[in-house]
C-alpha cells in the first residue's frame, strides 16, 4: 500500500509539475472530480489533496492575474471545494477536514427579476488561510481570512476575518477562545476577542 502511494507520487510528480502553475515534490492529488484553470493554481511542497476536490481560479469578477496557492506541508481532507477569482492562499502547515468549501466570491442576488444563476459573481475580500491553522470539518469560508494557528470549530460559517491563535465557532463563527501568551493559556473572550476570565 505505502509502496504504491510512493510509486503514484513519483509517476505523476511530470505530468501534475507541467500542467499546474506549481506543483511541489511529494505532493498528492488524486480523483480530483473537477480543476479549473491549472496554470493559476500553485501546490507546495508534501501537500496531500483528498479524493473528489473541486480546485478553481477562474478570473470570473474580471481580475487576470487570479491565484489559488496552497503552501508547503498542507492537507486537505476529502470533498474540498476551493473557488478563486481573485486570491486565495493557503499557507503551509494547514490542516482542512473533510468537505469543506472556501471562496473569495459569491453569486449576485440583488436583481430579482432575475434568477440568481444569471447574475453576476460578485467579488470578495481576499482569503488568506494563516499558517498552522486547523479548519474543521464542513466549515464554509467566504471572502475571510483566518489566522496563523487558529481553530474554526466544524460547522462554521466564516464571513469575517479571524486573527491570530483564536477559535472560533457558530454561524456565523464568532470567536470564542484565544492563545494568552503571558499565561501561556487558551481563554475565554467575548465575540471580539477580548478575554474576559
Amino acid at each position: 500500500m505505502i509502496f504504491s502511494k510512493v510509486f503514484y507520487k513519483i509517476i505523476s510528480y511530470p505530468f501534475y509539475k507541467y500542467r499546474f502553475g506549481g506543483f511541489g515534490f511529494k505532493s498528492d492529488l488524486r480523483d480530483a472530480i473537477k480543476i479549473e484553470n491549472h496554470k493559476n493554481i500553485f501546490i507546495g511542497k508534501s501537500v496531500s489533496i483528498g479524493k473528489f476536490a473541486w480546485l478553481a481560479a477562474n478570473p470570473l469578477t474580471g481580475f487576470k492575474n487570479c491565484k489559488l496557492l496552497i503552501g508547503d506541508n498542507t492537507y486537505i481532507g476529502n470533498s474540498a471545494h476551493i473557488y478563486c477569482t481573485r486570491s486565495i492562499i493557503i499557507e503551509s502547515s494547514v490542516l482542512i477536514a473533510d468537505k469543506v468549501y472556501i471562496s473569495d466570491n459569491q453569486h449576485g442576488y440583488k436583481d430579482v427579476t432575475l434568477p440568481i444563476i444569471k447574475q453576476p459573481i460578485i467579488q470578495l475580500s481576499d482569503v488568506i488561510i494563516g499558517s498552522g491553522a486547523w479548519i474543521g470539518e464542513n466549515v464554509c469560508i467566504c471572502g475571510a481570512s483566518v489566522g496563523r494557528n487558529s481553530v474554526v470549530g466544524a460547522n462554521s460559517v466564516v464571513t469575517k476575518d479571524i486573527p491570530d491563535y483564536c477559535i472560533a465557532v457558530g454561524i456565523p463563527a464568532k470567536i470564542i477562545k484565544r492563545y494568552c501568551f503571558e499565561k501561556q493559556a487558551w481563554l475565554k473572550t467575548d465575540s471580539l476577542g477580548l478575554f474576559i476570565e
